[in-house]
C-alpha cells in the first residue's frame, strides 16, 4: 500500500475530522470503509479549477467514510512553485504525485505531452495499486485518461466512474483542431463508447452534456448522472466593495465593475464581452479580467487597438484571495463559445453565486445556463454576439444598486440549496456506492 512507502514524518493515522462533518444516511460505516482512488492530472497547489474541485470533493467524501487516495501530477499551473511533495496527507486524504515534469504547460503541444506522460505514470501506478481499491474515479484531465479505467477493469475487474469535465473529441472538432471525419476522431469516439459501456457510472456537469453523451450512445442513458459543480459558501462570502481590500487596491470601489474571472480560453466567448466594453467605453463602467488562457493576448490586442481605458487585466489569484477578488465587482460574467454548449460547463459560475453577485451569461439559446439562471433568479442570459443587449443590461444594473443586491442574494440562496460541497458530495457518494 502507499502508506508503506510514505516517509515516517508524513504518515498520519486516519482519524475522523471534527470539521463540518455532514450527517447523512448515505455515509459509509467505519467498519466497511470504501477505498476510492481518484486520478486527476491537476490538484492543488495547481490553480486549475478541476484540481481545486477534486480537493474539496475528496475532503467531503472522506468525511462521509470513504478512504481516499489521490494520484496526480506535479503542478503545472501553480504560483511560483516548481514542485510539490511526492507524498502528502491532507486531513484524511493520501496524495501521491508522479515524478513527471512540466513541459510548456501553457501551450497545446506541451499540455498534450504532459498528459501522455501522466497517463503512462498512472498506468504504472495502477499496476501496483488497482487490486487494493474498490472504485476508481477518473477525470477527463487529461481527456484520454478514462481509457485507463477501462484497462484496469479489463485486467483487474476494478469498477470505475468517469467524470466528464469536457467532452472530447467533440471539443477538438468544434475548435477545428481536428476534422469530424478524421481517423483520430472516429477512433476516439469508438474508445469513448467502449469506456462508457463498461463504466459503473458516468458523471457529467450539465443536462446538455448528458444529452450529448446519450446521443452518442443511447444504450448507456441510465448510467449517466448530471451533477453540477459547486462552491464553498463558507470560504466565499458576500463582501461589500467598500470594505474589500482587493477592490480598493485596484480602484474598483467607486465604479460599477464587471468581472470575468477564470480561463480566457478558446471555449469562452470573450469577443461579445469585449464588444460590450467597446460600447461602454465612454461610461463610468470598469471591466476586469482575471486569469489566463489562449485568448488573453487577443483580448489585450483588442483593448489596445480600440484604445479602451475601461479594461483591466490581472493574473490568476491565489485561492486565499478569491473571496476578495470575486466580490470586488457588481456583476460577473460567464460565457460559452458558439457550438460548445454541452461540451464544456464553466465552473466559475458557482463561485459567483457564493459571492452573491448577479450573473450575465453569454451562451446559446438551448444552454443549461438559461434554465439555471431563471430558476436562481440571479441574472440574465444573452446570445453569442449580442453586445448591445449585454451593454444595455450592464448600463441598466449600474443605475439599480438595490436590484444588484437582490439578484446577488437570490443567487447565493440558490447555491445554498443546491450546490454546496456537502450537497454535491452526497450525489457523488450515491454514484460511487452504486446506491441510486
Amino acid at each position: 500500500m502507499i502508506e508503506k512507502h510514505l516517509p515516517k514524518f508524513l504518515f498520519i493515522p486516519f482519524k475522523r475530522s471534527q470539521k463540518s462533518v455532514v450527517s447523512s444516511t448515505t455515509s459509509v460505516p467505519l467498519q466497511s470503509r470504501h477505498n476510492l482512488l481518484i486520478v486527476t492530472q491537476f490538484f492543488p497547489p495547481d490553480y486549475a479549477a478541476t484540481g481545486q474541485l477534486i480537493a474539496e470533493l475528496a475532503a467531503q467524501l472522506s468525511q462521509q467514510g470513504l478512504r481516499i487516495k489521490i494520484f496526480t501530477a506535479q503542478p503545472g499551473y501553480a504560483f511560483q512553485k516548481e514542485s510539490a511533495p511526492q507524498y502528502e496527507i491532507a486531513e484524511e486524504t493520501i496524495i501521491q504525485r508522479s515524478r513527471s515534469s512540466r513541459f510548456l504547460p501553457k501551450r497545446i503541444r506541451g499540455r498534450t505531452i504532459n498528459g501522455l506522460i501522466f497517463c503512462i505514470r498512472t498506468a504504472l501506478h495502477l499496476l501496483k495499486a488497482a487490486r487494493r481499491q474498490d472504485t476508481l474515479l477518473l477525470t477527463t484531465e487529461p481527456p484520454y485518461l478514462p481509457f485507463l479505467g477501462y484497462l484496469a477493469h479489463l485486467c483487474f475487474g476494478l469498477s470505475y466512474v468517469c467524470v466528464l469535465y469536457d467532452l472530447y473529441p467533440d471539443v477538438a472538432v468544434e475548435l477545428q483542431v481536428v476534422s469530424k471525419n478524421h481517423i483520430l476522431t472516429r477512433l476516439w469516439d469508438w474508445c469513448n463508447r467502449l469506456i462508457w459501456k463498461h463504466a459503473q457510472s458516468i458523471i457529467v456537469l450539465s443536462s446538455t452534456m448528458k444529452k450529448r453523451v446519450v446521443a452518442k450512445n443511447p444504450a448507456i442513458a441510465d448510467k449517466i448522472v448530471a451533477i453540477p459543480s459547486w462552491s464553498d459558501p463558507v470560504a466565499i462570502k458576500p463582501i461589500a466593495k467598500q470594505k474589500n481590500w482587493f477592490a480598493q487596491k485596484h480602484n474598483l470601489s467607486d465604479r460599477f465593475t464587471v468581472l470575468y474571472s477564470g480561463n480566457l480560453g478558446r471555449c469562452h466567448d470573450m469577443e461579445t464581452i469585449l464588444a460590450a466594453a467597446l460600447e461602454l467605453k465612454n461610461e463610468p463602467i470598469q471591466f476586469v479580467f482575471i486569469g489566463h488562457g489562449a485568448k488573453l493576448q487577443g483580448c489585450r490586442d483588442y483593448v489596445q487597438q480600440h484604445q479602451l481605458t475601461n479594461c483591466l487585466f490581472l493574473p490568476y489569484q491565489d485561492k486565499e484571495v478569491l473571496p476578495y477578488s470575486l466580490t470586488a465587482c457588481d456583476l460577473s460574467l460567464v460565457s460559452i463559445s458558439p457550438g460548445l454548449e454541452g461540451l464544456v460547463a464553466p465552473s466559475k459560475l458557482y463561485g459567483i453565486l457564493a459571492a452573491a453577485r448577479p450573473v450575465a451569461a453569454i451562451c446559446e439559446s438551448h444552454s443549461y445556463l438559461r434554465e439555471l439562471l431563471a430558476e436562481a433568479r440571479c441574472g440574465q442570459c444573452f446570445d453569442n454576439g449580442d453586445r448591445i443587449g449585454l451593454a444595455d443590461y450592464i448600463r441598466y444594473l449600474a443605475t439599480q444598486p438595490r436590484l444588484v443586491q437582490t439578484l446577488g442574494r437570490s443567487g447565493r440562496r440558490y447555491l445554498l440549496g443546491n450546490c454546496t460541497p456537502e450537497i454535491v458530495a452526497q450525489e457523488y457518494l450515491k454514484v460511487l456506492l452504486n446506491n441510486t
